[in-house]
């Protein structure tokens, strides 16, 4: 029996994260979170995570990429990089949804008998905005991706109906006072994205073959890439 390999790359947050999969089980995870490091630090990641695994590029099967919601730049860097490695190896593309990926990491440490919780992963953007969705405790879509500004009405249909919601990711530190005082609303500030939270995503897809277009694949931005003038000193 061939042994899948997955090389999984996660840029589209704050953390520059890459994994190594092997028929659904993660072997090896390495990476940082800090800003503005996914181009010096990918490459070395990579490296470093195959050998930890103790492959090298030819054993893999797949490349799995973080196709966003998420950081222009990261995620420019992050694809770029996969197809890269898949055109050289000729071997296939696999898409991975950021927020879907960070609900997988999340959700482990929820308890699942309560029923009645949701689960918004937020990656930052500009003020109070964030790239959100939210996700029962099954990992069903309760609201699409979208680029939301919160407030402290937001989540109020929910509250009324006796959830209760974790807020998590890049973008939730931010809401930590704006909640404090609502019992309904868990704000977690510890959560730390990684590529081994694309395990279960791209084993499915390497198992139902859904692949994308190495030449045409393009990340999901949600918001087009608005250059700003640097300040005058």
């Amino acid at each position: 029996m061939n042994k899948n390999y997955i090389l999984q790359i996660e840029t589209a947050t704050p953390a520059c994260s890459v994994a190594v999969s092997l028929d659904g089980d993660v072997i090896t995870a390495v990476g940082a979170e800090e800003n503005n490091i996914h181009a010096t630090h990918l490459t070395v990641f990579i490296e470093k995570a195959l050998q930890n695994a103790g492959i090298t590029v030819q054993d893999l099967s797949a490349v799995a990429v973080s196709m966003g919601p998420g950081s222009y730049t990261g995620l420019r860097i992050g694809v770029s990089a996969a197809k890269g490695l898949c055109y050289a190896l000729d071997i296939p593309l696999i898409a991975i949804d950021t927020l879907y990926a960070m609900f997988s990491g999340f959700s482990q440490r929820i308890v699942q008998e309560n029923e009645k919780i949701l689960l918004c992963p937020m990656i930052d953007a500009r003020r109070m905005e964030v790239y959100s969705a939210l996700y029962d405790q099954h990992g069903h879509q309760v609201v699409p991706v979208g680029a939301n500004i919160i407030d402290q009405e937001f989540f109020q249909v929910y509250e009324e109906e006796g959830y209760q919601l974790h807020l998590f990711g890049s973008g939730a530190p931010k809401f930590k006072t704006l909640f404090e005082a609502n019992p309904s609303i868990d704000v977690y500030g510890d959560f730390s994205n990684s590529a081994a939270h694309m395990t279960a995503q791209a084993f499915g897809k390497m198992n139902s073959q859904s692949f994308e277009d190495v030449a045409y694949f393009e990340p999901y931005y949600l918001k087009d890439f608005i250059a700003t003038t640097p300040k005058k000193r």
